[in-house]
């Protein structure tokens, strides 16, 4: 079964992550492209498709979503995963679940109708100072909000392992129905 990882990324925290989804699908010998979704030629050619983006203004990048809208018919006839990389836990500690719920609801309902995922991974990213306007680091941090690496490895591979499993699980329907 071939596997696509496909990524959009700002600064390579969602690259890496993507990589490592990859590392996860490797292990259980599944053949895996992994190429940043403005790269993909031909979605169709795929068996399972794992999409993933940045999050920035509460949105999946337009590469991303415009990648999901250009090619609705051909992932609505796959196996399809999202995930989503945005900076959730560098919030204060009050606001973080807030937070990740309500850009699970809003990203989950704005990809929802173009394509039906099996499921959907929202993770926490790098968020660094020197990614951010100045103004928007001063006002961030004066907020109580944290920098730093906030990806949780565990969590990313326990997500990329069920997949593997679903994937393994269709495996044996297909070649049972055969």
């Amino acid at each position: 079964m071939r596997t696509l990882v496909g990524y959009a990324t700002v600064h390579g925290s969602t690259a890496q992550i993507a990589q490592r989804i990859a590392g996860v699908l490797r292990q259980r010998d599944a053949v895996v492209d992994v190429l940043p979704l403005a790269q993909v030629e031909a979605p169709g050619t795929y068996d399972a498709l794992i999409l993933g983006s940045a999050i920035h203004n509460q949105a999946w990048l337009p590469e991303a979503s415009g990648f999901v809208h250009r090619h609705r018919a051909e992932l609505a006839a796959r196996p399809v995963w999202l995930f989503s990389v945005g900076m959730s836990d560098g919030l204060p500690r009050p606001v973080r679940r807030a937070a990740r719920d309500g850009q699970n609801r809003r990203l989950a309902a704005a990809l929802r109708d173009v394509v039906h995922p099996r499921g959907h991974g929202l993770f926490s990213g790098v968020c660094r100072a020197g990614n951010l306007p100045r103004w928007a680091g001063v006002l961030f941090r004066c907020l109580g909000g944290r920098f730093g690496d906030y990806r949780e490895w565990a969590q990313i591979e326990g997500w990329a392992r069920d997949i593997a499993r679903e994937l393994d699980a269709d495996r044996i329907r297909s070649t049972r129905d055969t």
